[in-house]
């Protein structure tokens, strides 16, 4: 390990970190049978909710995305993503340090909101405002939403590792048992 590998190890170390048990809730819509996890913790609020392939085809399609743009986001999970500050305080939070757990334990970065665009944009795409944003810092009471893409296969289960900053202090959540949405509601 590099010099300035040990240096940055150490100095993580000493900043503080906070890790609670989060208020998590699930709740499924009884006409789609789609899912949605709520978690609350120290001022953070994150919502997923799982969203089809052809809700995620339709939105694309409507902005004149080309089709193999549109199937290639359709082989990730998508999950539309609510952020609220429910703090007193401010918070922020960055996307790249979050992270996801296969079923098998490998852990995964997430997609970037930076990174779908600098694909797209080498398609010719100048579309943007869809997903999740990189990072976000939240007054008293903001919130913002965006698509947050995982990939994983339809149906397919994982723990959701997340970040954010409170009053100068590192807190960290995990959703889970996620489930990525089917490729079709299931009919009764």
């Amino acid at each position: 390990m590099k010099k300035s590998t040990h240096i940055f190890i150490f100095i993580a170390s000493l900043l503080p970190v906070s890790i609670q048990a989060a208020e998590v809730s699930v709740y499924k819509n009884e006409q789609s049978g789609l899912l949605t996890w709520t978690s609350e913790d120290n001022g953070f609020s994150i919502e997923l909710i799982q969203l089809l392939p052809d809700f995620v085809y339709a939105v694309y399609s409507k902005h004149d995305f080309p089709k193999p743009e549109i199937d290639r986001i359709n082989t990730y999970c998508v999950f539309g993503s609510i952020i609220k500050n429910t703090s007193p305080q401010q918070i922020s939070y960055k996307v790249s340090d979050w992270t996801y757990v296969d079923t098998a334990g490998n852990e995964h970065p997430v997609k970037t909101k930076s990174q779908w665009l600098e694909e797209w944009r080498k398609a010719g795409i100048k579309f943007s405002w869809t997903l999740l944003p990189d990072t976000g810092t939240f007054e008293v009471g903001d919130w913002q939403q965006g698509f947050t893409t995982i990939k994983l296969a339809r149906d397919t289960e994982f723990d959701l590792n997340y970040t954010w900053t409170l009053d100068g202090i590192a807190h960290k959540g995990t959703l889970k048992n996620l489930r990525c949405a089917p490729e079709h509601i299931k009919q009764p």
